[in-house]
């Protein structure tokens, strides 16, 4: 059987993957691997992230969770989707500060990669981690928390310090959230005024394509909140739902109206097929937010390039953190992200030209989708100790591989 990530553009060279059921399993085999061992998740990595010889899933460990009230945290088995904790822990009355465009995304990978919702004041899913257990390289256990000071570096780690069996993720008291789309916003609004219209509301997206003149913008509101205007930036608020691409209005989540946060903060739907799954390859840069008006001007600039294979793109914020590997490291940033359409030899020659313009703004990939740089240790100013956390923990490169190489050297 053939196994392959969530969009069928990355084909894994291991044909199958372990599937323990307990984390004494985990354990031997990792002690008996011989090294090359990754762990895969729900496959919604687009490149060779997760590639390895052992290839390890925790589909099938135990899936309980703990919601601690009064430490006001939910340790969960690393392997569930986003979804899944969201529901057992609203019933309780308690919620995540933000969640990714999908839930349908397991928390181990999210975190792992520094992978984000939006809102100039919410930080990426990776800031919601107090806690991680771990099987490390000789196949032992560790737990790592907020009062380890190796813990920023750990959090976002890209597999290379161990199999996450379990993240204990901080929680807030449940709230309600409203999304509201505005079409035929003029991309000068955006361009003349990016901190205006991202600050708009808790979360805010832009989606559009880079050669027309207006964009949608869809601000997420959370309740209690002010009131939600008709019109902004010149654009009107759609009365009926709207789709994110192609015509596709069943498999986003509900606009125009209140409730519960963890069915508004995601565009799609848990119990639907996301975006143009198995049509798409994504890519996705982030830049210092301060230069979001020239990065997307120079982005914009390419837009002959890019239009003809683009599916849609999207522009969101993420706060800055202090987690040595997060692509929000220091900076509060702007993600530019391309969902392209699958034609892969056409956008890997267009990769390098779009990285090329945003070459400035020193931008930083998303871990998890395609791009063309390399080498990027000097984009992360605590690189070299994220370096020696790994050589620490893995001195003979049993969870490294072609990819952590590649890209970081390592």
């Amino acid at each position: 059987m053939t196994l392959t990530n969530w969009a069928g553009t990355w084909t894994f060279a291991a044909a199958l993957a372990d599937h323990p059921r307990s984390v004494g399993e985990v354990q031997r085999l990792v002690a008996e691997s011989g090294g090359g061992v990754r762990a895969v998740g729900t496959f919604h990595s687009f490149n060779d992230l997760a590639e390895g010889r052992t290839l390890i899933s925790l589909a099938d460990m135990p899936d309980d969770i703990e919601l601690d009230e009064d430490a006001a945290t939910v340790r969960v088995p690393a392997q569930l989707p986003f979804a899944r904790i969201a529901a057992a822990i609203d019933a309780r009355g308690w919620a995540l500060a933000n969640m990714g465009s999908l839930p349908h995304i397991s928390v181990g990978g999210a975190t792992a990669t520094a992978t984000h919702g939006s809102g100039l004041a919410n930080g990426n899913l990776s800031t919601s981690v107090t806690g991680l257990d771990l099987v490390t390289a000789d196949g032992g256990l560790l737990h790592l928390d907020r009062s380890d000071p190796r813990f920023a570096g750990a959090v976002v780690h890209l597999g290379m310090l161990g199999v996450v069996t379990h993240v204990t993720l901080a929680v807030q008291p449940g709230y309600e959230v409203r999304q509201d789309v505005y079409l035929d916003v003029p991309w000068q609004a955006v361009l003349d005024d990016p901190a205006a219209v991202f600050g708009a509301g808790y979360s805010v997206s832009v989606f559009g394509h880079w050669g027309t003149d207006a964009v949608q913008v869809w601000v997420k509101t959370r309740l209690p909140g002010d009131e939600v205007p008709d019109t902004r930036w010149g654009g009107d608020r759609a009365r009926v739902q709207m789709p994110i691409v192609g015509d596709d209005t069943d498999n986003v989540t509900v606009q125009g109206e209140p409730g519960p946060w963890h069915a508004r903060l995601p565009h799609f739907r848990f119990d639907r097929q996301p975006s143009a799954q198995g049509e798409e390859i994504q890519s996705e840069y982030f830049v210092d937010f301060a230069d979001a008006t020239a990065a997307l001007s120079a982005v914009r600039a390419l837009s002959d390039r890019i239009d003809p294979l683009l599916l849609i793109t999207e522009l969101r914020t993420v706060a800055a953190d202090d987690l040595w590997l997060s692509t929000a490291a220091g900076r509060t940033s702007l993600g530019i992200h391309f969902t392209f359409r699958r034609e892969a030899p056409e956008v890997k020659a267009l990769l390098p030209e779009i990285e090329a313009a945003l070459a400035p703004f020193a931008p930083r990939p998303h871990w998890g989708k395609w791009f063309a740089m390399s080498e990027l240790g000097g984009l992360y100013p605590r690189f070299e100790d994220a370096a020696a956390l790994v050589r620490e923990l893995d001195p003979d490169g049993t969870f490294r591989n072609d990819y952590t190489r590649r890209v970081l050297g390592l």
